[in-house]
């Protein structure tokens, strides 16, 4: 099966994350999307971080709904600090028969050759760059990379950072959340101090 691995810390998660995910979903050739959840960095200070489980669940609950978009939480069991390469190698240990792919944001091909042995992961798994506003000029190696496909994504410009900066002042962002995020969010007062 092939995979394609979303991953975030959807803090929380939003409606332009599930927009990115059921687009790969529906309109490349990749037959499932891994929404991995990115745990706390215990190294990093928490701030409005919420707690990996929490998180999680946000995401199991925004994706219930969408048969070919799963919640991983792969990398809580891996050890901390974790690079992206040590996770598809776990991935395709415990399971050997199916193909990952990565799906970034151009923003993060941008930054690519700074990734621990980017040249191994290139080498061995597609990239799935959707597109962004302000991604700047795409590294010269990258750009007709065999193994990095661009899908023509709707250019989302929604920040999980925007949302708890407006719930904290009491906007109203009921729209850019999955319904039941936003209850959980709200029943919970997360982000509000």
């Amino acid at each position: 099966m092939k995979i394609g691995l979303y991953f975030g810390t959807f803090n929380p998660i939003h409606i332009g994350h599930l927009i990115i995910a059921n687009h790969m979903a529906e309109h490349s050739d990749l037959e499932q999307i891994w929404m991995v959840v990115t745990p706390h960095n215990p190294h990093k200070q928490k701030n409005t971080l919420l707690d990996d489980y929490q998180r999680l669940h946000m995401v199991q609950l925004a994706t219930e709904d969408f048969p070919k978009i799963k919640a991983s939480d792969i990398e809580f069991k891996l050890p901390q600090p974790n690079f992206t390469v040590n996770t598809l190698a776990h991935l395709l240990e415990k399971y050997p028969k199916n193909e990952f792919s990565l799906i970034m944001g151009e923003d993060n091909l941008n930054s690519l050759h700074k990734w621990k042995n980017y040249e191994y992961i290139l080498e061995h798994h597609n990239i799935y760059v959707y597109p962004r506003l302000n991604s700047g000029e795409i590294d010269e190696q990258f750009v007709n990379h065999n193994k990095i496909h661009r899908v023509g994504a709707p250019v989302i410009e929604l920040s999980s950072t925007f949302i708890r900066e407006s719930i904290k002042n009491k906007k109203n962002i009921m729209p850019m959340l999955p319904y039941k995020v936003w209850e959980y969010v709200d029943n919970n007062n997360f982000y509000k101090k």
